[in-house]
């Protein structure tokens, strides 16, 4: 089953450009970079697909140094005459099992600029340590994620949903079947493999030994990259817990009732932090741009995947039940699946979100997500219940340079004048959960 992934359009933008650089696709293990490099090479007349955790792929790079011989070599392994480079993608695999291979990608931008490169593979952070001339400048990257909500749209390949999801503004008789699709998609997540046995089998049964399969792989990827004995049990521990935290904001010292100290926790976090794996989400104090991380708060925690995360919680059946998925897990499933839907849509940069906070001694606000839009910082709370129980929100427009606020949740769309109880007056847009791909586009429409 070939997914359609919303960066092959990027793929296709880097294919068409004269001064291309060797791309570099970047990623954890499993949402699908693999398979859409695959499904991308269709478009050229020849393809090489190497997977360098093979040694007999990894030994062309072993066995020699220039990038003008290695091609030769392929080319000559795959029976394509080297007057066909210009139409010829070389997709280099699981390169971080060959730091050579990622210190010869500049040779083939300066000494080959006409063959086509795309390289990937996860926990390139790693590897990188290891290279010893890395290809700054030389180089391009795009990031992919798990399937968003539109990308599981397509594999379902529910055109009129599609559709609907598409008209801006959503139309109120659609709410009812999108909300429905969406509160399937939060309770299953994204990761390709899981959506492709749901579509094949309908049953939810059917899916956690490939939760625990996408786990233990984590695991045991990650422990590969650290050097000690201790670094080891602290990835272990985090891996083990770090779900439990979901619904809050937490500390590095002792995490998970451990005897861990703050720096060998936050070593652990940093490096789940750059596989992807688990995110740390920091707060800001900024009401206008730019926004800027507060890395002295204490920071949440964002999973590459809220559906691997409900199966370590174990509530997926208890979700199948909700009509409102806004109370799952103490109310912190759906914020994290809509921060997951915002980052899905970072593909040429690894940019996070922030959370909003006001701390004071007898007092704290925290809005769930805010978002910098055309000069505007613009706050999104995610709950249901009225506006009146909005007490961060309206902290913020307080303090706020513009009238544009959002709140997500189960309801229809609408926009409503409202004011703060200081008397702020400002707009608030409601929109439902499953519209979290297309805030950009729904903040335009707004404005």
């Amino acid at each position: 089953m070939n997914f359609k992934r919303h960066i092959l359009h990027y793929l296709l933008e880097w294919k068409s450009h004269k001064n291309r650089k060797p791309l570099v696709l970047r990623g954890a293990r499993q949402v699908g970079k693999t398979t859409l490099v695959e499904q991308f090479s269709k478009t050229y007349k020849h393809s090489i697909l190497i997977n360098l955790e093979k040694p007999e792929h990894r030994r062309y790079f072993e066995d020699f140094d220039d990038v003008k011989i290695i091609i030769e070599s392929l080319f000559l392994s795959n029976n394509i005459s080297s007057s066909e480079i210009k139409h010829t993608l070389l997709f280099l695999d699981e390169i971080q099992e060959s730091p050579k291979a990622i210190q010869l990608l500049r040779y083939f931008y300066e000494e080959l600029p006409e063959l086509h490169v795309i390289a990937a593979g996860s926990l390139l952070e790693f590897a990188m340590h290891r290279v010893k001339s890395f290809p700054v400048g030389r180089i391009e990257y795009l990031y992919m994620y798990p399937l968003n909500f539109r990308e599981y749209l397509l594999a379902l390949d529910h055109k009129t949903a599609l559709e609907q999801l598409n008209h801006i503004p959503v139309k109120p008789f659609a709410h009812k079947i999108l909300l429905d699709l969406f509160n399937r998609y939060a309770i299953i997540g994204g990761m390709p493999e899981v959506i492709k046995t749901y579509i094949l089998n309908q049953n939810i049964s059917d899916l956690p030994r490939i939760y625990e399969s996408i786990w233990g792989t984590y695991k045991n990827d990650v422990e590969k990259y650290t050097t000690n004995e201790t670094e080891r049990k602290v990835i272990k521990h985090i891996i083990s817990t770090a779900h439990l935290y979901l619904d809050q904001r937490i500390k590095f010292q002792n995490f998970g009732n451990s005897n861990y100290k703050s720096r060998e926790v936050g070593e652990a976090m940093r490096n789940l932090d750059e596989a992807k794996i688990i995110q740390l989400i920091y707060p800001t104090t900024d009401v206008e741009p730019p926004i800027k991380s507060d890395l002295k708060k204490s920071p949440r925690l964002q999973f590459l995947d809220t559906g691997l995360v409900n199966h370590a919680l174990d509530i997926q059946a208890q979700m199948l039940g909700m009509h409102d998925l806004s109370t799952a897990f103490k109310g912190a499933v759906i914020p994290h699946l809509i921060t997951q839907e915002i980052l899905s849509l970072n593909t040429i940069s690894s940019k996070k979100t922030n959370f909003w906070v006001r701390e004071k001694r007898q007092a704290t606000s925290e809005v769930d997500l805010v978002i910098s839009h055309k000069g505007k910082v613009i706050p999104i709370e995610i709950k249901s219940g009225s506006t009146g129980s909005l007490k961060s929100l309206h902290q913020f427009m307080e303090r706020a340079n513009h009238p544009y606020a959002i709140r997500m949740y189960a309801g229809e769309f609408s926009i409503e004048e409202t004011k703060t109880p200081g008397g702020t007056p400002y707009f608030l847009m409601n929109l439902p959960y499953y519209l979290g791909t297309k805030i950009p586009e729904y903040i335009d429409f707004f404005f």
